[in-house]
């Protein structure tokens, strides 16, 4: 993989591991880190897996994931963790912020993939 999408999947795993233990040993940090940052985080990461698996098991390293791919990772996401969890576990809430947020990331993965092929 080239490097913008690599570094950008780094950044995005420290971050959010960072978030996490935060959140595990009580460091209270502003609403808009701990309710949001993960939630446009999530999506970058499982597609650059999904897509690292994808070209490591084709032995092919310019496989590209389509926007209609992406799109429906944001949408199950969507279906997942904002309609179908909040409904079935106390745990989870409903956040129509966090759909758009998905759709946002899902566009940025979108871009910096494209951006390797130049």
């Amino acid at each position: 993989m080239k490097k913008s999408l690599t570094y950008y999947f780094i950044f995005s795993i420290c971050i959010g591991s960072v978030i996490y233990v935060c959140e595990k040993v009580e460091i209270l940090l502003p609403e808009i880190v701990r309710f949001y940052v993960n939630d446009f985080l999530i999506i970058p990461i499982v597609l650059y897996l999904s897509l690292f698996v994808i070209r490591t098991l084709k032995n092919d390293k310019n496989i590209e994931l389509s926007l209609l791919q992406i799109l429906y990772v944001c949408t199950m996401y969507s279906i997942i963790f904002e309609y179908w969890l909040p409904k079935s576990h106390p745990r989870y809430t409903s956040d129509i912020i966090d759909v758009g947020l998905y759709f946002l990331s899902g566009m940025l993965f979108y871009f910096l993939q494209k951006k390797e092929e130049n």
